[in-house]
Order: C-alpha cells, then structure tokens, then sequence
C-alpha cells in the first residue's frame, strides 16, 4: 500500500502514556482502520524530567509532557490522518492545543461517567465523577457504546466525532486499542533489555 492509499483510508488514533516509576513517561501512538487493523504503530523513548525542569514549568509541567513532548511529536510522526484521536489519559488532551484534528478522552461507560446517548454532562472537580483537578473541565458524551469526553471549549469536537464515528460506534470499542500500545510498548522495552 502506498503512503498516499494510507492517507486516504478512514482511519482512527489512540495516543496513550505509561508512567514506568524507574524510567519515565511512554508514549504509544496507534493508528488503526475502521476495521481494526494496524495502519501505523509509533513510540517514545522514555521521558522524565528533571527537578529544574519540574520547578520551572510548574503546575504546566504534566501539559508540556503529555501534550507536547508525547503527543504533538508522536502525531507528528504519522502517515495517515485519522476522522479523530482517541486518550485514555485526561493530560492527554493537552494535545489538542497542538494539533487540527479532535481529541476526545475514552471513558469507561458507568453511571458516573455518561448519562444515556445523547446527554451531556459535565465533569470537573466541583461535580461528581470529575477526572483530575488540574484539568479541564469536560462535557462526556457516549455515542453508542462508548462514553467520551472532551474540553468543555472544545464542542465543535464533539460533533466532528459524532458525525464521523456515528455510523461504527455500536460495533467498536474505543478502549481495546490502547491495551494493544500497552502491551507493544511493553515488548519493546523487553526487546531492548
């Protein structure tokens, strides 16, 4: 397949980050069809900053790691254009400062994260079920059965997603993919010991 078919495909990202306690942050980035096959894996080396680097950048620090270091550069580096990415992990969406296309958080669906289809609820540490008190607050909303969540700010992504993963959002699970960039990341630090 040439590169300019794998632009064209419809695709989808999953961007995610480990937190190894002995050698830092990890990022994985997988692209997949609509189908579920890989199109494009990508990682990071590992990343940990260091205390000048944690003094410095303050309460921005986990912003900075996340959204650029892991994710502007990770994005960066793929191919093919996916309808949308996917985050499992709410620094994340720190990305989405960096980059054209919607982000949206991946929930787990229960009560305290969606209501039924189409309703919006709002999360943050002033409501039940907020996610991080750094954070932004966001809007989660589930389309068929996955619950997502995006930047209060960020509505038009929310639609974009809507209209884009409609008509595959009963038959795919938006969470899957990111125990398949765990596990990848995992084997490479195993190959490289």
């Amino acid at each position: 397949m040439s590169s300019a078919d794998a632009q064209q495909r419809p695709a989808l990202g999953f961007l995610t980050a480990l937190d190894h306690p002995q050698h830092g942050l990890f990022g994985g980035y997988l692209v997949l069809t609509t189908a579920g096959r890989p199109i494009e894996f990508h990682c990071t080396a590992p990343i940990k900053p260091n205390r000048a680097q944690q003094i410095l950048y303050g309460p921005t620090l986990e912003s900075f790691l996340y959204g650029e270091q892991i994710g502007q550069t990770l994005l960066a580096k793929a191919k093919t254009e996916p309808f949308f990415v996917c985050t499992d992990r709410q620094p994340v969406l720190a990305v989405r400062q960096h980059v054209s296309l919607p982000v949206a958080l991946v929930l787990p669906c229960d009560d305290s994260a969606a209501g039924p289809t189409g309703e919006f609820r709002r999360l943050d540490s002033a409501h039940p079920g907020g996610l991080s008190p750094n954070g932004p607050s966001l809007v989660t909303f589930q389309l068929g059965r996955n619950c997502l969540a995006v930047p209060e700010q960020s509505d038009d992504d929310r639609r974009l997603i809507t209209e884009r993963f409609s008509e595959l959002a009963e038959s795919f699970d938006l969470l899957e993919p990111f125990t398949r960039i765990r596990e990848a990341i995992e084997e490479a630090q195993q190959a490289v010991r």
